[in-house]
Parts: structure tokens; C-alpha cells; sequence
């Protein structure tokens, strides 16, 4: 049974949700505040973390960086309907996805299976390919246990941003539309209005620095798509 740790300060709504997902197979635990649900994050094991942005003493946002800086365990944002910007920062963080609140428990549950089955064909991945290497200039990407070189040091990455570059670095010298980005990295199509991808690419040019000629080494296409330059 996938565990599942739900971190929100609405004692009513994670008792709704629990019962929910503990009737579709889920493993549920809940804390109510960010301080107690972060570390309970890093110390147990599991599967995923449902994180409430709104939260009183210890925000969302804040909960969510304590869990990063010692864990890529996957991480579900719910959110205000219509506050963008947390829903920027938080996947600018390393979020995987996120649940506009009020939502129906059937919709969270289905956004869980999703990354869950993201997280195990990751995995699974690893067992087949661990020792293999791809190559993109001065990028070297380990698929298999998500490991990352940029011009010989170790690149942290988030998860869904190693997923994106490794999209890219297949793709080396190519325009890779947003459409096929979203349905290699996430396996789904790109949603209207979503800006997960150009979110977390802006994450990406950040990390790698900026080319000597001053340029960003992934370039973008306006309404097109991506492309990472090898040299």
C-alpha cells in the first residue's frame, strides 16, 4: 500500500481526504502544520507528500524547502484556486504537481496515481540502466539513478527537472516542441495555460549558467518549444 503523508492545517479536510484514499488503497497519515509534516516527510518513508500551501507559523512554500534540502521524496501542492504565484514558487522549488483547492478527493487521488506511476517507471528504469550514460556537451546525464554532471560537477536537480533535461539532452541540437516535452517527461499532453514546463526550465538555466557568449544554454522558441545547445 503507497503511504501517503497529508500535510494541511484543515483537521476536517484531511479526515475527508484520509478516508477517501484509504478506501482506494492508500496508506494515509496526516499532520496539521508545517513544522511537525516536514520532518515526519523526511523521516518516513514514503511514497508521496500532500502539502497545503496556506498554512498558519509554517507555510507551504517554506515546508516544502526543509523537505528538499534532504529529500526528493515526491511532493503535491494544494493551492488556492488563482494564487499563481505560490503555484509558481512551489514548482520553481521542486513540486511535482499541484491541485487547485476546493478539489473533489477523486481528482487527488488520480493526480497521486500519476506521479506515482511517473515515480515507478523511473525506477524501473534504474534497474535496466543504471550504469548508462547520456551525453550532451559538456551535460552528462546517469537515467538510471538520476545523476547529474555539469562540466564535471555534481548538477543537483529536482526530479521533474532532471525528467526535463533528460528530454532535452536526448534531443541535443533539436527543437523540442512543449507538447512532446510534457508527454516524454510527464507522460501526458500539455495542458492549456500550464507553466510547469517554462517554470522549471527557468530552474534549469539558472543551475547550468550562462554560455560565454552571455546566452542561456537552453534556448527557447516563443510558442514553440525548447532546445539545448551543445557547445
Amino acid at each position: 500500500m503507497p503511504r501517503v503523508l497529508l500535510v494541511d492545517d484543515d483537521v476536517e479536510l484531511t479526515e475527508m481526504l484520509s478516508l477517501y484514499l484509504t478506501r482506494e488503497g492508500f496508506l494515509v497519515h496526516a499532520m496539521h502544520d508545517g513544522e511537525s509534516g516536514s520532518a515526519e516527510a523526511v523521516r518516513g518513508s514514503y511514497a508521496i507528500v500532500v502539502l497545503d500551501i496556506m498554512m498558519p507559523r509554517m507555510s507551504g512554500i517554506e515546508t516544502l524547502r526543509r523537505i528538499r534540502a534532504s529529500s526528493q521524496v515526491p511532493v503535491l501542492m494544494l493551492t488556492a484556486r488563482g494564487e499563481n504565484v505560490d503555484r509558481i514558487v512551489g514548482l520553481d522549488m521542486g513540486a511535482d504537481d499541484y491541485v487547485p483547492k476546493p478539489c473533489t478527493p477523486g481528482e487527488l487521488a488520480a493526480r497521486i496515481r500519476a506521479i506515482l506511476r511517473r515515480t515507478e517507471m523511473r525506477e524501473a528504469t534504474s534497474a535496466h540502466a543504471t550504469a548508462r550514460i547520456l551525453h550532451a556537451g559538456q551535460l552528462a546525464l546517469w537515467p538510471g539513478s538520476r545523476r547529474a554532471l555539469w562540466c564535471g560537477q555534481q548538477l543537483e536537480l529536482t526530479g521533474t527537472e532532471f525528467s526535463l533535461l533528460e528530454v532535452l539532452a536526448r534531443h541535443a541540437g533539436q527543437l523540442v516542441s512543449k507538447d512532446n516535452i510534457s508527454q516524454q517527461a510527464f507522460g501526458k499532453p500539455l495542458a492549456r495555460f500550464d507553466r510547469r514546463i517554462d517554470v522549471h526550465i527557468s530552474s534549469i538555466r539558472q543551475k547550468l549558467g550562462a554560455r560565454p557568449d552571455g546566452q542561456s544554454w537552453i534556448q527557447s522558441v516563443r510558442g514553440r518549444g525548447y532546445q539545448l545547445l551543445e557547445e
